[in-house]
């Protein structure tokens, strides 16, 4: 079989049920459905960590978070890792990255947190010494330091890029977007700066919630537009110039992540009034869930920052209307991209891929953004398939990951995985063959920042299957296990339930053989003890 075009899909902090084939009945994405209706649509996939950087390394090398090195946003992931697009590039593919990468550090400050020099040993700088060596202070690993980009008019990406031959990368988020876009917008608008961020934004006094602004950046000049411009530029001269070599896009938009400042007709395209909120609004008893709702209630509450906040009704209603403006401006260029794969007659070539780095509490418990409390809509991402030359199931309801990505890509591509990739191919799921099961999936999480009350930073180890939650978190002591099926709102803690000792027993050992059998296997022997 031929190699297919593949062309993925990436947005940033969507959950899965902020689609319209996911069954949201508000949020208008008549794109993103068009491909599900075309293809499979798997209904449990889930996140292999809930932060930017960390899953973005593990959807690039199939490999779980300890593995890659890659385990919270601010470390870049080594440029000795492999990645399923370096595979492809190897086998003859054009790559190219139009978007967001996160595969670095991307504000080019000071790290929020290090260990203390009263007990471990630093450098002469200052800095601790660490177990492992290794050099990130070199110009590879500033491609996507926003400062740069921003200080330097010749900053550019160092290529090959992870395995892109081609990139043109988005930094930060909204309207303060960064990176090749900045170069992109100066050309297109000189005077561009007098465009972004809060002190510039339209006069707007309905909205009230946090890190929201009426942005003066027009849609045309917004970064949804250039990375759905770009991409189509790119798909052109593909095919005038090497339309005899297969192309693989990843066509990454910054958007639906905070802050929240969707352009134009986008800004007031949902009725904050007509959202309607998650009927377990007010349920959760985590103990990190009622500090951030006490911090909300004494006005200490740190509400402008990365870090997650709880919010008001009227506040998450707004929040939530604007993120639907982000993501029905991510699905119209969407669709102006399907247009130009069919105006060049690429479609019947072109392996279609969508999903998300992660998503976002939006309401749940009361709370916005994501953090270590491992609620299910921070966890569930969409992800759909859409192959031209597989006739595929309607809905999968396997339960997957994102590690599965790399090595399904790679099988489609008639590609052999290299060794050490920890996802599992979801062709047999796709095909009908039937040599896919997943029973559990493995999240990992590993906090930089010092917050919630905490004096060190957190790790929390979750499983999920097909009915159960368990969680488990460090330093707090804290363990969790949710019934899914009948416990939706994640409202009620079985952990300590006389009834769920069993159950509780057998989820724990499951989750400690899937910890192992996600250990790493590399490097190989070099050779004989």
């Amino acid at each position: 079989m031929k190699k297919p075009n593949i062309l993925l899909f990436i947005t940033d902090q969507q959950r899965a049920d902020h689609v319209g084939c996911y069954g949201n009945k508000i949020v208008k994405t008549p794109n993103i459905d068009a491909i599900a209706a075309k293809g499979t649509r798997f209904d449990k996939f889930y996140v292999n960590n809930p932060i930017c950087s960390p899953n973005r390394a593990s959807l690039m090398t199939g490999r779980m978070p300890s593995s890659h090195g890659l385990r919270y946003n601010g470390a870049p992931l080594a440029l000795t890792a492999r990645t399923f697009v370096e595979s492809l590039a190897e086998s003859g593919y054009q790559t190219a990255l139009i978007g967001k990468s996160h595969l670095q550090n991307m504000n080019g400050g000071a790290p929020e947190w290090l260990p203390s020099e009263d007990d471990f040993a630093v450098d002469k700088n200052g800095f601790p010494r660490e177990a492992t060596r290794h050099n990130f202070d070199t110009p590879d690993y500033k491609n996507e330091n926003s400062q740069a980009w921003e200080d330097d008019p010749n900053h550019k990406i160092n290529l090959p890029f992870y395995g892109f031959d081609h990139a043109e990368i988005c930094t930060r988020h909204a309207d303060r977007t960064g990176g090749s876009y900045l170069r992109w917008i100066e050309e297109k608008y000189p005077d561009y700066k007098s465009l972004r961020g809060r002190e510039n934004a339209l006069p707007d006094n309905r909205i009230s919630t946090p890190q929201a602004w009426r942005t003066a950046v027009p849609e045309e000049l917004y970064s949804t537009a250039y990375v759905g411009t770009r991409t189509i530029d790119y798909i052109e001269n593909h095919a005038a110039q090497h339309k005899e070599s297969p192309f693989f896009i990843q066509c990454s938009f910054p958007d639906p992540h905070h802050p929240f400042t969707p352009p134009g007709k986008y800004w007031d395209m949902y009725d904050p009034a007509s959202i309607p909120l998650p009927e377990w609004f007010n349920e959760g008893m985590s103990p990190i869930t009622q500090h951030l709702r006490s911090e909300l209630e004494n006005g200490t509450a740190i509400r402008e920052s990365q870090m997650p906040y709880a919010v008001t009704r009227k506040e998450a209603q707004e929040a939530i209307a604007l993120t639907y403006g982000m993501i029905s401006m991510v699905d119209d260029y969407i669709g102006e991209v399907l247009a130009t794969l069919d105006r060049l007659k690429l479609t019947d070539d072109t392996l279609i891929i969508f999903t998300s780095d992660h998503g976002d509490y939006m309401g749940d418990h009361g709370l916005m953004l994501k953090g270590p409390i491992h609620l299910h809509g921070m966890l569930r991402v969409p992800f759909i398939w859409s192959d031209p030359h597989l006739a595929t199931p309607d809905i999968i309801q396997s339960l997957a990951s994102t590690i599965d990505i790399a090595p399904t890509v790679l099988d489609r591509a008639g590609i052999k995985p290299y060794y050490g990739i920890q996802g599992l191919s979801l062709t047999g799921a796709l095909d009908g063959s039937g040599n896919y099961r997943r029973e559990a999936t493995l999240i990992e999480d590993d906090r930089e920042r010092v917050y919630l009350g905490l004096k060190e930073p957190q790790r929390v180890r979750t499983m999920i299957t097909e009915q159960y939650r368990l969680t488990k978190y460090q330093p707090l002591e804290i363990n969790e296990l949710y019934d899914l099926v009948n416990d939706p709102a994640e409202s009620t803690n079985l952990w300590n339930e006389p009834k769920s000792e069993a159950i509780r027993a057998q989820l724990t050992n499951q989750m400690l053989e899937l910890i192992i059998k996600h250990q790493d296997k590399t490097p190989l022997s070099n050779g004989d003890a």
